[in-house]
């Protein structure tokens, strides 16, 4: 008979010694570390913090449109594909099935981490994550250009809106293939040439024709340089390529994750993007193209549901959003709203990893937040960046929702946000070193009622608060 024995602490990786036989799986060991915004939460400070307690880090969902920074030694390291995990040595690093990868900027990701020392020889990569090809970028260049010229995209209110604001990587061509089936390409299928090429040939015809239609339907002002055309040749020589460099790292990483399911390791699962931008649970239609919430990580993992036994729902002090879509505490409205969305935006480095585009700016939103932790099934929070509100004399938060002067419930949706009205509670700011704290008593108790308030509102308690970018700016919240 075999036993069983665990312990665990918050946020920590459960300790487990057992003879289970092969093919069990030991409930709890899988910790999800989640965005419960609008991304850009401090996911990757995080699963480094994280990671010592845990044998292997994977990434879920998303693509190059994601990034993480984490400092490391005073050193930023901005990782956009690979796991944060990798910043450790000895621990496994996955890029799951759920991902979708572009291979030459893996490549060239790759290359800047081992030329800065990092040793690479843990990243896999699952051989059924899909390949963002040349026509996935093309296309979503041109989908943004004609909705810009069309009004963009019409919401739930039945009013014209705004391009959705991608990152114009590719992503959501590339998912949309994945479903689509017959114009997909797995990392797999790079490794067969001799297959990948009739496959290429009858893509690259296929984009040709879709592709010059959509250029076709723009005026001639809002074209791009030179028309699609691919040429399979020309393709499948950058395929070789990013085989020849990529293929030792490709395999079945679900049946290495269900074996180390099976042995009682602990596995920690990197989310892209966040909650509200989920495909499904986000507030549609301006969200990513993946499952970006704790619900997506067994799929886009390949390990059991049961195997998850934390999830660590991860926010700002503040909101953020990047791209379009109605975000209604925006600190925009007044010159002084703009003048402190700027304050904010500079000492919180409030400037996309991925694209550098400034990022909007808001109050925190509290029934934002406790839809996602619902959501979630979230089990501890991490608030982050708290020390950037420092110095504030006031700060405010949005407790709740009003349409046409009656109460709300959150939706995660653009026409819903588009016309509710945000109500505000206001919080005596704080001052003081707040980077300097260590524990929660060393924070201003200004602060500590603002964490309070968090944990009130949002239903879920606050096992970590972030007050600066490295790794020992942390505090612990215990008991």
């Amino acid at each position: 008979m075999s036993t069983t024995t665990s312990t665990s602490g918050p946020t920590g990786a459960t300790t487990v010694n057992s003879g289970a036989p092969a093919g069990r799986v030991i409930q709890g060991r899988a910790t999800v570390v989640v965005g419960l915004q609008w991304g850009d939460e401090g996911k990757g400070k995080i699963v480094h913090y994280l990671t010592p307690l845990h044998d292997a880090v994977v990434r879920y969902n998303g693509g190059a449109n994601a990034g993480h920074s984490v400092v490391v030694g005073g050193e930023r390291f901005a990782l956009h594909l690979i796991p944060s995990g990798i910043l450790h040595k000895g621990k496994r690093a996955i890029i799951g099935n759920g991902v979708v990868v572009d291979p030459a900027w893996l490549i060239g990701e790759i290359d800047k981490l081992t030329a800065r020392g990092v040793d690479m020889s843990n990243l896999r990569i699952s051989s059924r994550a899909h390949v963002v090809m040349p026509w996935h970028k093309d296309e979503d260049d041109l989908r943004e250009r004609l909705l810009r010229v069309e009004s963009a995209v019409v919401t739930g209110d039945g009013k014209g809106g705004e391009p959705i604001g991608t990152t114009k990587r590719g992503i959501g061509p590339c998912y949309a293939d994945k479903h689509q089936r017959a114009t997909a390409v797995r990392m797999g299928e790079l490794l067969d040439e001799a297959s990948l090429r009739s496959k290429v040939r009858m893509i690259a015809k296929i984009k040709t024709a879709t592709l010059g239609a959509l250029f076709d339907a723009l005026p001639v002002s809002e074209r791009p340089e030179a028309r699609p055309a691919y040429d399979a040749e020309t393709v499948l020589k950058s395929c070789v390529e990013w085989a020849k460099r990529l293929g030792a790292m490709v395999g079945d990483t679900s049946a290495e994750l269900l074996r180390m399911v099976e042995e009682g390791k602990s596995i920690l699962l990197e989310g892209a993007n966040a909650t509200l931008l989920d495909v499904d649970h986000g507030t549609f239609p301006f969200v990513t193209s993946s499952s970006t919430v704790a619900l997506g990580a067994p799929t886009g993992s390949g390990i059991p549901m049961q195997s998850i036994g934390r999830v660590l729902g991860i926010m700002k002090a503040y909101s953020t959003r990047v791209g379009g879509g109605p975000m209604a505490t925006e600190l925009i409205a007044t010159e002084a709203d703009r003048a402190l969305a700027h304050h904010i935006r500079e000492r919180g480095r409030e400037y996309g990893t991925t694209t550098g585009r400034p990022r909007r700016v808001g109050w925190l939103d509290l029934p934002a937040v406790r839809y996602a932790v619902r959501l979630n099934g979230v089990t501890e929070v991490a608030v982050m960046l708290l020390d950037v509100l420092e110095g504030m004399q006031q700060i405010r938060v949005c407790t709740g929702y009003t349409i046409d002067g009656r109460p709300a419930e959150f939706e995660p949706d653009a026409g819903w946000m588009s016309r509710a009205t945000p109500e505000f509670a206001t919080l005596e700011g704080f001052s003081g070193e707040v980077s300097k704290a260590r524990t929660l008593s060393e924070l201003p108790k200004e602060a500590r009622a603002y964490i309070s308030l968090i944990e009130r509102h949002v239903g879920a308690k606050v096992a970590i608060v972030s007050v600066g970018p490295d790794k020992d700016q942390t505090i612990r919240v215990d008991g």
